[in-house]
């Protein structure tokens, strides 16, 4: 039986079971090795701006190594720079990289579905053209910030199509670039179209881009083949059962399970009550079980003492913030809320529940 169809027990002890497993797997000596050797090799940090819609999983579709990007999720992709704590992060990640000899590049993503609108961002009420818009209002606030030279922080529009997990790179002077338009016969030429798409981009910024793109090809390859199968009808439609609050849920490699929500809007309600109608459509509609969903909260820590202290009161604010909307706004979904909260420790990718959950 698919996961999204077990009691809600089942699946949250499934849930730890892989983030334990996903833990594990992070501190192993070979996938350490892994990913040094990776980053020597590909020095561009990337960071990604998406929403909190589970379909989009950028490390899945770009068969990128876990722990390699660094995603950055909100409602829609909605992002303002100018929000206190998120300017504060974002700009910390691009000194810490920098103070390293990295450049850094922001995937800045809306996403859509070709196949029907409706598959489309809730958050921008299926108007992409507004997405996009506000994707490109992004890119401006990145430039203001960081400079429009863009030697050092790039800031990369690209949509996301959902159906196929394909992703569109946009350029300097209006063009796209469709990987679903492509296959994997044009690996050859792909730099070349790159280089012309993105001229302002340092050589080895494109260079560190090279990987994304083709595993995404390969990606696309994979979809197209679970959809002649008939695999992948679930994968392209909402069947999430769990709203997850905070930072550090790379473990949650499996799309579309989880509404994934960054703690960096002040109006920190509107995503959470967005998430919740998700979860209570999907409950109707039957695409998961009534029984119940998992509310987790989630707060990541870089040392000991000082500052995992801090990321306890933070995760247990989160989850109790988050049950109050709901609570408020959708009572009868809030009978069938587990909540769980952890921090997570950064180095190691081990998540650790607290107690106290209900």
């Amino acid at each position: 039986m698919a996961i999204h169809r077990r009691p809600i027990q089942e699946r949250i002890a499934w849930l730890f079971d892989l983030a334990d497993r996903h833990g594990a797997n992070y501190r192993s000596p070979e996938a350490w090795l892994a990913r040094e050797r990776y980053l020597a090799e590909h020095p561009t940090a990337i960071a990604v701006l998406k929403c909190m819609d589970g379909r989009i999983n950028i490390p899945v579709a770009t068969n990128t190594p876990v722990g390699i990007l660094m995603p950055f999720r909100n409602l829609g992709g909605m992002f303002d720079l100018g929000w206190p704590h998120l300017g504060e992060v974002l700009a910390h990640h691009v000194q810490r990289m920098v103070s390293s000899g990295r450049r850094v590049i922001f995937f800045i993503t809306y996403h859509y579905s070709k196949g029907d609108p409706q598959r489309g961002c809730a958050g921008f009420n299926y108007d992409t053209g507004a997405a996009i818009a506000h994707t490109y209002e992004i890119r401006r606030q990145v430039e203001h910030i960081f400079g429009a030279a863009h030697g050092t922080v790039y800031p990369l529009v690209c949509g996301f199509e959902t159906d196929e997990d394909a992703l569109i790179i946009h350029g300097t002077d209006g063009q796209k670039l469709d990987l679903a338009a492509l296959t994997l016969n044009d690996r050859a030429t792909l730099e070349l179209k790159l280089a012309a798409l993105l001229p302002d981009m340092p050589a080895q910024m494109r260079a560190d881009l090279m990987p994304l793109l083709h595993g995404n090809l390969e990606h696309i390859e994979q979809a197209r083949a679970q959809m002649r199968r008939n695999e992948r009808s679930l994968d392209i439609e909402h069947r999430e059962w769990m709203i997850c609050l905070g930072r550090g849920f790379d473990f949650l490699h499996t799309p579309n399970l989880a509404l994934i929500i960054g703690p960096y809007s002040p109006k920190l309600d509107e995503p959470i009550k967005t998430a919740a109608g998700i979860i209570q459509a999907n409950m109707a509609a039957g695409r998961v079980p009534d029984d119940g969903f998992l509310l987790l909260a989630s707060v990541p820590y870089d040392e000991i003492g000082v500052d995992r202290a801090r990321a306890e009161l933070k995760s247990r604010f989160l989850s109790q913030f988050a049950a109050e909307v709901i609570r408020a706004e959708f009572p009868e979904l809030a009978g069938k809320m587990a909540m769980r909260t952890a921090v997570l420790d950064w180095r190691s990718r081990h998540l650790e529940t607290l107690g106290g959950e209900d």
